[in-house]
């Protein structure tokens, strides 16, 4: 049975049908995914800007509940939909379950950010004139969400936008159609107005490129590749259309002399590898001082060489496939690369055969690589990482920030000097000690610089600033009768 699209408050098929395939055994069919047409996505938009208004004028205990009530179903559901998210993505399941309690945790944070939305207030400058400060929805949001974490990121997206009175449309990646069908149905569920929330599947070139060409939209939230965003960038400009974008990245662990190894390795191991190292967040370049470079790499290479690949429903692995062959074809071409720039490889980089047909490789690490070299320029989004040597904490920290991204980084060290120097000057949004790269809290601000991120920052309460707009309004009561 094909799984519909959600237009205008009704389930829909579309012009066209896609195969959702599970990576970790492609004979195993997930489902058949309508792909949405122009004129139901022009259908649902309309619709959209009806409902939003309506929403807005719902009470905030009212918002509340909606958001409470999704939250609590997901986190309720998290054993059921991390099995199918897990199926059709390719991560481990406990980290599919784990990423579905965390969408739960985002509607519950928001639902209790919808009574938080206190205004401000002040005197003119003029005498018996009074001054309010109030932020007010932005109207109908579109949506762009990536498939490497298909309900998280869209639900850090979704959570804001129906927090703070907005309409949303939603257009996922085709490669994990069967999570936002899901989560949509649990959203349309709610005592919500009708076509106020919409999914509208379909390829980034066709239904992407015309929703962001809207302008009907007030605002696009998109999570992806630089050259896609730049050209959502320049569609949205035409409408002078609010954006907020996040994007590549090419995150550095820097590993100290006086590091703990053990630590550092079971943080490089968990960052470049978690997530068959397709995440934002993932430690791609290791920048390890000399003093401890080679008994790093060995214990390094040791712990990739053990990490246990395998089908993502198995509860004894450790790391799934990647999520497509097209992902494994761009994978093994990077490693190709790499040998042809001159750097090693230690170990793993090699597609791997397994009892059931997937899209398994197994973790990659190169050393005596330069940050000069593709590999360490490029985001890769495979589990592949690259140790870089350099001979001084400067060295190291220079390493660090000599990208175009520049969304996390960390530093593993004893020292409190070098990790409060490290907080203050890596070029990062994000910034960790002692930690992986991967991993952030959903109640404060997440987002980069340089190519990394475009726009207010995502997350926490920063959320309110792409959400909303700043109304200020100015009363003069007139003087006491």
């Amino acid at each position: 049975m094909t799984k519909l699209n959600l237009i205008a408050g009704e389930w829909l098929a579309g012009e066209s049908e896609i195969e959702n395939l599970n990576p970790s055994d492609v004979t195993d069919l997930v489902g058949i995914f309508a792909q949405a047409s122009h004129s139901q996505l022009q259908a649902t938009l309309a619709k959209a800007r009806s409902a939003q208004a309506e929403w807005a004028n719902f009470g905030l205990e009212r918002k509340q509940a909606v958001l409470m009530n999704i939250g609590n179903e997901l986190m309720s559901r998290a054993e059921e939909l991390g099995r199918l998210l897990s199926r059709e993505e390719g991560k481990p399941l406990v980290e599919g379950k784990g990423e579905i309690y965390r969408a739960g945790q985002f509607f519950t944070y928001y639902a209790a950010e919808c009574l938080r939305q206190i205004g401000e207030n002040a005197d003119s400058v003029r005498d018996g004139v009074e001054i309010d400060v109030r932020r007010e929805p932005v109207g109908v949001v579109a949506i762009i969400s990536p498939w490497n974490f298909p309900t998280a990121t869209a639900s850090w997206k979704i959570a804001p936008a129906l927090c703070y009175g907005n309409a949303v449309v939603w257009k996922p990646a085709n490669s994990t159609p069967a999570s936002a069908v899901a989560l949509t149905e649990i959203i349309e569920r709610q005592d919500i107005p009708t076509g106020l929330f919409s999914l509208v599947m379909g390829s980034g070139s066709s239904i992407g490129q015309r929703l962001v060409e809207s302008p009907i939209v007030n605002a696009i939230s998109f999570t992806g590749s630089v050259p896609v965003g730049k050209g959502i960038a320049a569609a949205a400009i035409e409408n002078l259309t609010k954006v907020q974008m996040e994007m590549g990245s090419k995150n550095a662990l820097a590993v100290m002399d006086d590091a703990d190894l053990d630590l550092a390795v079971t943080l490089a191991l968990g960052g470049a590898f978690g997530g068959t190292g397709q995440k934002c967040t993932a430690s791609s370049r290791l920048i390890v001082h000399d003093f401890v470079h080679d008994a790093f790499v060995e214990k390094l290479v040791a712990g990739a060489k053990a990490i246990k690949v395998g089908h993502a429903l198995h509860d004894d692995i450790q790391m799934g496939p990647v999520v497509s062959n097209e992902q494994l074809q761009e994978n093994l071409a990077y490693v190709d690369l790499g040998k042809s720039e001159g750097a090693e490889l230690a170990c793993g980089g090699a597609r791997l055969e397994m009892p059931h047909e997937g899209f398994y490789m197994s973790p990659g690490i190169f050393v005596n690589s330069g940050n000069e070299m593709r590999i360490n320029r490029e985001e890769m989004f495979a589990p592949l990482a690259s140790v870089i040597r350099v001979g001084s904490y400067d060295e190291a920290l220079a390493v660090v920030n000599d990208t175009n991204f520049g969304l996390t980084s960390g530093i593993v060290t004893q020292s409190l000097a070098r990790s409060t120097h490290f907080r203050r000057n890596a070029r990062t949004g994000v910034v960790t000690v002692n930690l992986p790269t991967a991993g952030t809290d959903y109640h404060v601000p997440f987002g980069g610089r340089g190519d990394s991120s475009y726009g207010p920052r995502e997350q926490g309460k920063a959320a309110a600033e792409f959400y909303t707009t700043v109304k200020t309004a100015y009363i003069s009561a007139g003087a006491p009768k």
